[in-house]
């Protein structure tokens, strides 16, 4: 049991939303991290954590994205030298983040850091549901069905790269587009893909917001935004 690294997804922002398994790896770890920015502010993994009570063995990380590729470098040295440390000295160590820890999680980036510094380490992981389920719960939007495709991708690969999604996949999905929001409304515009286009952002969380892509005009959203551009259908069953 000693040795061990575990990357604990907790789910998009809303403390009701982290699984059971979750829960009980986060209790049963001896060390409970969870990433915050170089302003010190407390990030929504953290918040979860604290709603159901660890704060007693939760220690905060800074893991700030840089950039500058020597910087970035750098700060996963240090994040990866502390939790290296914190698994030496007490075994079995979590680090919470949002979301899930295998889709465009910083967690990725920390284990392997990590398995360098400490060859023998263990390292798992635990699902979490992700902002683009949430989101298509809260708006009553199905995410595929049926033979439909689905994309998933940050918005900061380019218009170019959602641009040739909605070519090849019948339901696409941006995140981390917020300040980029005009820029996605006219390219789901000029491929006719508007129609029941969603966006949201603080999902379960103060100032939560879910509005149809239409209705957002030229107005930008904070970093943590997703847009879902569901598929066409016909009826029912008619992706089958």
């Amino acid at each position: 049991m000693s040795g061990r690294l575990i990357g604990v997804g907790v789910g998009p922002g809303d403390p009701e939303l982290i699984t059971v398994k979750a829960l009980n790896v986060l209790r049963g770890a001896d060390v409970v991290f969870v990433p915050v920015a170089d302003t010190g502010e407390a990030g929504r993994a953290e918040a979860v954590v604290r709603a159901h009570g660890l704060g007693d063995r939760t220690r905060r990380l800074e893991f700030a994205l840089s950039d500058d590729p020597r910087a970035r470098e750098s700060n996963w040295d240090s994040a990866g030298a502390e939790v290296g440390r914190a698994v030496a000295e007490s075994g079995i160590v979590a680090f919470a983040t949002i979301g899930d820890p295998n889709i465009y999680s910083t967690f990725a980036y920390l284990a392997d850091t990590v398995r360098a510094l400490l060859p023998g380490i263990v390292v798992e992981t635990v699902p979490g549901i992700t902002a683009m389920q949430d989101l298509a719960a809260r708006s009553g939007t199905v995410l595929v069905e049926g033979t439909e495709r689905l994309a998933l991708f940050p918005f900061t690969a380019g218009a170019a790269r959602l641009r040739e999604a909605l070519e090849v996949f019948d339901t696409v999905v941006c995140y981390k587009g917020g300040r980029h929001l005009p820029e996605i409304t006219d390219v789901l515009r000029a491929a006719d893909r508007v129609d029941g286009a969603v966006y949201g952002a603080r999902l379960g969380l103060e100032g939560e917001e879910v509005l149809l892509v239409s209705e957002l005009g030229v107005r930008r959203g904070p970093y943590l935004s997703t847009v879902i551009a569901p598929g066409t259908r016909s009826g029912r069953g008619s992706k089958l």
